[in-house]
C-alpha cells in the first residue's frame, strides 16, 4: 500500500486459498477485475482465522468487504468421501493442510464482524454459491440454512462473480446502502419482511425441507427450474430469523466481456513467499492452462456446474486465447507443453442452441436427455480449429486437453 500511495482500500478480498495471480483462481480474477474498474483492492490470503490479527493489517477498507472459502468448499478441502481427514491441501503452501478453518466462508465473516461490526459485507466462491439457499451438507447429514444467514453477510454472490462485483463495487461507490442494494443479478440477500419481495416465488421453508425429503426434492426442483437469467424468477424461502431473496441470474457474459477478464495481467505466479515452503501444487497443475469457455449444458447429476457456472456456454475469442498461449514463452518457466485449453467440459465450446441468447435456457428441459434435444448443435469443428491453430505457434511443441470431453 505503501509503494502505492495509498492511505486505504476500497475493497478487501479474504480467500481461504493462497494468494497465487492466475485466471484458474477466483479471487485473483474477481481482485484484477475490480483493479480494471479503477478501485483500489487488497488481498488477505489464509488468514489465522483463531484472532482478528490478520484480518486487520490492511486497516479497514472504505467500501466493503469480500470473503470466499477459495476454489473449493473448505468442507471438501478438508475431508474425503468417508470423512477422514486429509493429509493435504494443493491450494496451500507445500501442500500442506490446516491453512483454513471448516466452513472457511462462516468463519472468516465472524472474524470480520468482530472488527468492524457495520462494513459492507459480500461472500462469494464455490462454497457460497452452492450454498445460497436451504441445503443438505453431507458432511453433517443434515440440512442446513442458507450461508447467508449463517455468515451474517450482507449479499451473496453466485455463479461467475465479474458482473454482478460490477454492479455492487458501484453501486457501493456511489454511496448506496447496502442493505438497499437488492436488485443485482447473481445475487442473494435477506429481509424479516417477505413484503420487500412480494414478487418472488416462494419455496418451501427451512423447516420444511429439513423434516421432508420429498418436500426437500420438490423444493429443489422449483429452485432449479428458475435458475436462468432471461425468463427465471425471484425466490424467496423462509428460513426462521431471515428470509433469504434470490435475484435472477446474472446474464452470461459477451465474448468480449470473457476476453477482458482473461486479458487482465495476470502473472499466472504464486506469491514469492510461498517458494521457500514449496510453492504451491495447484498452480502447476493448470499454471499453462487456457480457459476457452464458461458453462455446460450436460446436466450430470453429480455435478454442480450448472448451479454455478451456468448451462449457457460462454465463450473467448480465438483472438485472446492465441495471444495468452503466446505470452507463455516469455515465462522461464514454458516449456513448450500447453497443460490444457477447455473448461467443465472441452468440446462444448458453443452455445448448445442459437434460441438461448434471447429466451435462456428451456424450463423443464435438457439439451441431453432423454436423448439430443434437435436444435442440438454439437459441432467441434471451432475446438478442433483452435487446437490446431495454437500447436502452429512458433515456441508450442504440444497441447493437452486435460478437460472431460463429451460424445
Amino acid at each position: 500500500m505503501e509503494k502505492r500511495g495509498w492511505e486505504e482500500l476500497d475493497f478487501l478480498v479474504i480467500s481461504g486459498d493462497a494468494y497465487v495471480d492466475h485466471p484458474s483462481f477466483g479471487h485473483a480474477i474477481i481482485s484484477r477485475w475490480l483493479e480494471k474498474l479503477g478501485f483500489r483492492v487488497g488481498i488477505i490470503a489464509q488468514p489465522d482465522w483463531r484472532s482478528t490479527e490478520d484480518f486487520k493489517k490492511m486497516g479497514r477498507p472504505r467500501l466493503g468487504v469480500m470473503v470466499t472459502a477459495g476454489n473449493l468448499d473448505s468442507m471438501l478441502n478438508h475431508y474425503t468421501a468417508s470423512g477422514k481427514k486429509r493429509k493435504t491441501d494443493p491450494y496451500s503452501p507445500g501442500g500442506v493442510g490446516g491453512r483454513r478453518p471448516d466452513r472457511a466462508t462462516i468463519v472468516y465473516c465472524n472474524r470480520v464482524r468482530e472488527l468492524w461490526k457495520d462494513i459492507p459485507l459480500i461472500i462469494g466462491g464455490i462454497e457460497a454459491s452452492l450454498r445460497r439457499m436451504a441445503h443438505y451438507d453431507y458432511w453433517g447429514n443434515d440440512v442446513r440454512r442458507s450461508i447467508l444467514a449463517d455468515s451474517r453477510a450482507d449479499l451473496l454472490v453466485f455463479g461467475m462473480g465479474e458482473l454482478p462485483v460490477t454492479e455492487i463495487a458501484h453501486s457501493l461507490s456511489q454511496g448506496r446502502v447496502v442493505s438497499q442494494i437488492r436488485d443485482v443479478p447473481g445475487t442473494c440477500w435477506k429481509t424479516h419482511d417477505p413484503a420487500n419481495a412480494a414478487d418472488a416465488v416462494v419455496l418451501p421453508s427451512f423447516e420444511e425441507v429439513r423434516s421432508d425429503k420429498k418436500i426437500f426434492a420438490q423444493a429443489f426442483k422449483k429452485f432449479y427450474l428458475e435458475q436462468n437469467h432471461s425468463r427465471g424468477s425471484r425466490l424467496i424461502q423462509d428460513q426462521g430469523a431471515w428470509n433469504i431473496v434470490q435475484n435472477r441470474p446474472a446474464r452470461p457474459m459477451t465474448e468480449k466481456e470473457m476476453d477482458k477478464v482473461y486479458n487482465l495481467p495476470y502473472t499466472r505466479a504464486a506469491h514469492p513467499g510461498y517458494d521457500d515452503a514449496g510453492g504451491i501444487p495447484a498452480l502447476e497443475e493448470v499454471r499453462f492452462s487456457i480457459t476457452s469457455h464458461r458453462g455446460c449444458f450436460g446436466e450430470c447429476s453429480f455435478c454442480a456446474i450448472a448451479m454455478h457456472q451456468g448451462r449457457i456456454i460462454q465463450t473467448r475469442s480465438d483472438k485472446s486465447m492465441i495471444e495468452e498461449a503466446s505470452s507463455f514463452k516469455k515465462m522461464k518457466d514454458f516449456k513448450g507443453y500447453v497443460h490444457d485449453v477447455g473448461g467443465p467440459t472441452a468440446n462444448f465450446v458453443v452455445p448448445s442452441c442459437p434460441d438461448q441468447d434471447k429466451k435462456g435456457t428451456c424450463a423443464g428441459k435438457s439439451c441431453l436427455y432423454p436423448g439430443p434435444c434437435k436444435k442440438l448443435e454439437a459441432d467441434h469443428s471451432r475446438y478442433i480449429g483452435l487446437l490446431r491453430k495454437l500447436r502452429e505457434i512458433p515456441g508450442i511443441k504440444k497441447v493437452f486437453i486435460r478437460s472431460g470431453l463429451r460424445y
